[in-house]
């Protein structure tokens, strides 16, 4: 191989949408909501960010409208959360910004996601909360 050619990279985001499940989608909501829960989560650094990871992938891959806020403040929060000197007050701007478009979201789902998107709004706020002491 030459070594000056260049190196293939594949992409961070697949071409083709995944499709998520109703199942897939109890899944991530009910694991997020019991990472949440745990003592751990303030400071959980990897973990968080491979939360973030998952909900980036599931979220790029839907058609519903009125995900580009949560989208754009997930990213966000995961910038933060990649630098161990970000100051907790901007992590807790930004979760409690997130649980807020979440209530929305869990207003307009209705069904089956209605009270565990209601559940995770307001664990992402409390989450807020306990970092701006």
């Amino acid at each position: 191989m030459d070594s000056t050619a260049s190196t293939p990279q594949t992409p961070a985001m697949p071409a083709v949408p995944m499709a998520v499940s109703d199942q897939q989608n109890t899944a991530l909501l009910d694991d997020t909501l019991t990472f949440l829960t745990s003592s751990k989560a303030i400071n959980s650094g990897p973990e968080g960010r491979t939360e973030i990871d998952r909900w980036l992938a599931v979220l790029g891959a839907s058609e519903r409208t009125g995900l580009a806020k949560i989208k754009q403040e997930l990213a966000q929060l995961n910038e933060l959360l990649a630098n161990a000197k970000t100051p907790a007050h901007d992590i807790a701007e930004v979760l409690a910004s997130l649980g807020a478009e979440t209530a929305k979201v869990a207003d307009e789902a209705g069904g089956d996601y209605s009270a565990p998107l209601t559940n995770l709004s307001k664990q992402l706020i409390k989450a807020a909360s306990t970092l701006s002491k």
